[in-house]
């Protein structure tokens, strides 16, 4: 019984590799299949056009010649294209060139009402000095409204004394500083308050406080560069992109960043300030 149990394990064993051996090679692609079915010999998957013996006597036929394309498949060579310019052309293209060619101020711009490389330069140097974005060259409204503002800012209207005043011009929403009659900062934009009761009042003032970094009680926020000058009201980095004409202060004049910075360098308490005209819209 020992010698039958043990020859029949055996038996099983040999069984159990045999299966295991034809596992793992089912799948290969060069054997049989499982049925037992013979390879397809190499030859066979050759289309060799005949279906007898091939002649031992025949020659070697010689390798076909690779044909030239004729003209109507080759590809069309494809034109030279022009230089792609850096930035389109605005809407308010010419309007533009010629205010900023009146400037002078940001880089040659020919008046032709046509985009070109020195004209994409210019007008960029222009949107990024003054915070219009995309500052991609293009002559569109908004660069185009700053542009006007910027123009018809005329430093006279300001009554500025001996020293340093600061000037906010309600009607053009810009802001100077002028020293002993010198310009030496601006014109540049701003944003004054808004309609509904937060309007900027003209008049004349004096800064009366100053903070590197002033917090807004009211409205939960920083006003960095802050120089106060009348009713809560003063001078302070902008919170909201600047050119959003769609709001407004609520009273206080918003700078770009760069701006407030340098307000803040010239100013201190006692400076004066010079608020005129009106905000179109208040």
């Amino acid at each position: 019984m020992h010698g039958v149990r043990g020859t029949t394990v055996r038996l099983v064993a040999v069984a159990i590799v045999t299966v295991v051996g034809a596992g793992a090679c089912a799948f290969a692609p060069s054997q049989p299949s499982a049925a037992g079915a013979n390879p397809v010999p190499v030859s066979a998957t050759v289309g060799t056009g005949a279906s007898g013996p091939p002649d031992p006597t025949a020659t070697k036929p010689p390798a076909p010649a690779t044909p030239k394309p004729s003209k109507t498949t080759q590809k069309p060579k494809p034109k030279p294209q022009s230089k792609q310019l850096g930035c389109p052309t605005g809407d308010h293209q010419r309007e533009v060139e010629a205010i900023l060619a009146d400037l002078g101020s940001f880089g040659p711009i020919t008046i032709d009402g046509k985009q070109s490389e020195q004209d994409c330069k210019t007008i960029k140097n222009f949107q990024q000095r003054f915070g219009v974005s995309p500052a991609e060259g293009r002559a569109g409204p908004t660069t185009a409204n700053v542009a006007k503002r910027i123009a018809a800012t005329d430093p006279r209207k300001c009554k500025a004394g001996k020293g340093l005043t600061f000037c906010v011009d309600l009607t053009n929403q810009t802001v100077l500083a002028i020293r002993d009659g010198k310009v030496i900062l601006g014109p540049t934009v701003t944003r004054t308050g808004m309609a509904g009761g937060f309007q900027t009042p003209a008049g004349n003032y004096k800064i009366n406080f100053r903070n590197i970094k002033e917090w807004s009680n009211p409205y939960k926020v920083w006003l960095p560069y802050w120089q106060h000058f009348i009713n809560g009201i003063g001078f302070h980095e902008t919170t909201t992109y600047i050119h959003n004409g769609a709001i407004g202060s609520h009273g206080c004049v918003n700078l770009l960043p760069a701006d407030a910075r340098k307000l803040w360098s010239l100013g201190k308490v006692g400076t004066p300030v010079h608020v005129y005209g009106r905000r179109p819209g208040t």
